[in-house]
């Protein structure tokens, strides 16, 4: 679905008001130690998301924990997050996009769009969240996603008509058939340095933290 954001008699259409969610609830196995506390350029890799979601004009920004949950949340102590506990993480990605959802729902019900980010891209930035609004803006979809790796993936911008869709996701791909389906619904943006995530200890080595 497509949304009409042409300018009207009045000027340009106000600001996207939306949210941003981080997805921070998984178990690392492939890693084998908490991912989300690895320092990537000298700061946790959870922290350089937070502070890349900060940076934007997104608010608030949901952080969803699940496993280490208690090992995490100080880190996120002196940040203005909400941070929300997902206890079903184990069932995958979709049920701490509920999770992030819904505390993004009880925080305004005026919020235009929310962007769902993951916490193990160290190009995640400040700048990919406002590539992905100018995009929106520019296209009037409904979804907005990265692509790389020849498919639409994390981060992605989805307006707010889409929250019942995620609000009721289940299993562990998350969103990414919505993310994937109907091409004249979703604006891709290339964003190919995002193609690199950190699951596992060789992607370390791979990774340059500049």
């Amino acid at each position: 679905m497509r949304r009409d954001l042409e300018s009207s008699d009045q000027g340009a259409p106000p600001p996207l008001r939306f949210g941003v969610v981080i997805l921070a609830a998984g178990a690392s196995a492939r890693m084998g130690e908490p991912k989300q506390l690895i320092e990537v350029g000298g700061r946790p890799l959870l922290l350089r998301a937070v502070e890349a979601a900060l940076g934007s004009a997104g608010w608030p920004v949901v952080v969803v924990l699940g496993a280490y949950a208690e090992r995490i949340r100080p880190i996120l102590a002196r940040v203005p997050v909400l941070v929300v506990d997902n206890p079903a993480w184990p069932e995958g990605m979709a049920s701490s996009i509920r999770e992030g959802i819904a505390a993004l729902q009880q925080f305004s019900r005026a919020l235009d769009a929310a962007v769902i980010a993951l916490c193990d891209q160290p190009a995640f930035s400040a700048e990919v969240i406002a590539q992905l609004v100018a995009a929106q803006r520019a296209s009037g979809c409904g979804i907005v996603a990265a692509r790389y790796r020849g498919r639409n993936g994390a981060p992605a911008l989805f307006l707010r008509e889409h929250f019942p869709t995620l609000a009721h996701l289940t299993g562990e791909e998350g969103a990414r058939a919505l993310l994937n389906g109907d091409p004249s619904s979703i604006a891709p943006v290339d964003l190919p340095a995002l193609a690199l995530d950190l699951d596992t200890p060789g992607d370390l080595v791979r990774q340059d933290p500049a």
